[in-house]
């Protein structure tokens, strides 16, 4: 029976011939609500997100960002309005062709090699000439035999960017993945993403770095208050946003 929330997602594409994960966009939002305790913090977002390249979302501290990133990636379940993925409502199967990073990174109890054989293990894709040519990328092959735990910051957040790849998403979601970096990582976490880009993967990124916002987004989306107040390409947002707020935050006012 349809899902009568989203009478406009009915239709599954079926093009073989278009680019991986084709089939996934648009990303289409309506009418998206969160609220925890009666407190709205996800307020009635409309949103068409096309496939290919960065989008970065950008917005003050409690602007909602992490919150409709989990909501994209069914981490949490709307309030109200629904998320569609190339004509489906969101489910196991197009989760499955998903990853997240967070802004902490999330080690297993397991060597740093062990740690991309789940992945790889869960995708029947175990295969150590695999996993070391994933480490040799992240640059960790010299560290595949030691505790993933005992990694640096940076080193634990490119293993963790790794494994998510690992698993060759369609769409990779990333959480502020940098905030916590010494420049030196962050840069190598930017070049391992652009990789990821150019080879075909969605990336959806949150940070509060202006200048990192410029080196990746090919589009940008703007929140505060639960609200996304203004969806551009990157070259006019940073020009000439059409929002206040927005003109705000990039001139580095605290805005309320």
């Amino acid at each position: 029976m349809p899902d009568l929330r989203a009478p406009n997602v009915v239709d599954l594409r079926t093009d073989r011939d278009a680019a991986p994960g084709a089939d996934l966009f648009p990303l289409t939002v309506e009418d998206l609500t969160f609220q925890v305790g009666g407190t709205v913090l996800i307020k009635g977002i409309d949103l068409t997100l096309d496939g290919g390249g960065v989008t970065v979302i950008m917005g003050p501290n409690g602007a909602g960002k992490s919150i409709l990133l989990r909501l994209l990636h069914g981490l949490l379940e709307p309030s109200g309005g629904w998320v569609g993925w190339g004509g489906r409502l969101l489910d196991e199967t197009v989760r499955r062709r998903q990853a997240m990073v967070f802004q902490r990174a999330v080690m297993l109890r397991r060597s740093v090699a062990a740690n991309i054989d789940f992945v790889l293990r869960l995708r029947g894709r175990a295969d150590p000439a695999r996993r070391r040519e994933i480490l040799e990328h992240a640059g960790l092959a010299a560290h595949a035999d030691q505790p993933a735990r005992l990694l640096s910051g940076g080193e634990q957040q490119r293993l963790a960017l790794a494994r998510a790849l690992a698993t060759e998403p369609d769409v990779l979601f990333m959480d502020e993945p940098t905030s916590n970096l010494d420049p030196a990582s962050t840069l190598v976490i930017e070049d391992i993403t652009k990789a990821a880009r150019d080879r075909g993967t969605k990336i959806i990124f949150i940070t509060h770095d202006m200048g990192q916002a410029r080196r990746l987004a090919d589009d940008v989306v703007f929140m505060h208050r639960g609200k996304v107040l203004e969806h551009s390409p990157a070259t006019a947002f940073f020009n000439q946003p059409t929002s206040a707020e927005a003109g705000d935050y990039m001139a580095g006012k605290i805005i309320l």
